[in-house]
C-alpha cells in the first residue's frame, strides 16, 4: 500500500534525472578534486547524502529519549512484578481469613 505513495515520487525523481543530462563539474574548494557527472545524477546524489546526514542527526538527537523510555519501561516492569506479588499475598490472606486461620480480634 505504501508503494502507491512512493511511486509518484520515484517517477518524478526519475524524470528529473533524465531531463537534466547535461554534464556538470563539481569541485571541492580546498582540494583539487573535480567530479564530472550529469546534473540530475549529481543533484540527486547530493540530496541523498544530505538526507542521510539529516537522518543521522535526528537519530542521535533521539538517543536520550529512547534511553529514558527504556528505563521507564524497565521501571514499569519492576512495579508490575511488585504489584503482582502484593496481589498474590492479598489473595492468600483472603483465603486464610475465609478458612478461619486468622485469629479474630478480641472484642
Amino acid at each position: 500500500m505504501h508503494w502507491l505513495l512512493y511511486l509518484p515520487l520515484l517517477l518524478l525523481l526519475s524524470l528529473f534525472a533524465l531531463s537534466n543530462m547535461a554534464d556538470v563539474q563539481l569541485r571541492l574548494w580546498p582540494l583539487d578534486l573535480a567530479w564530472e557527472a550529469p546534473l540530475g545524477i549529481a543533484v540527486l546524489t547530493l540530496c541523498g547524502i544530505a538526507f542521510l546526514l539529516g537522518a543521522l542527526v535526528a537519530w542521535t538527537a533521539g538517543l536520550g529519549h529512547r534511553r529514558r523510555a527504556r528505563e521507564m519501561a524497565n521501571a514499569a516492569r519492576l512495579l508490575e512484578a511488585e504489584l503482582s506479588g502484593f496481589r498474590t499475598r492479598e489473595a492468600q490472606a483472603q483465603r486464610a481469613a475465609n478458612l478461619g486461620r486468622l485469629a479474630a480480634p478480641a472484642a
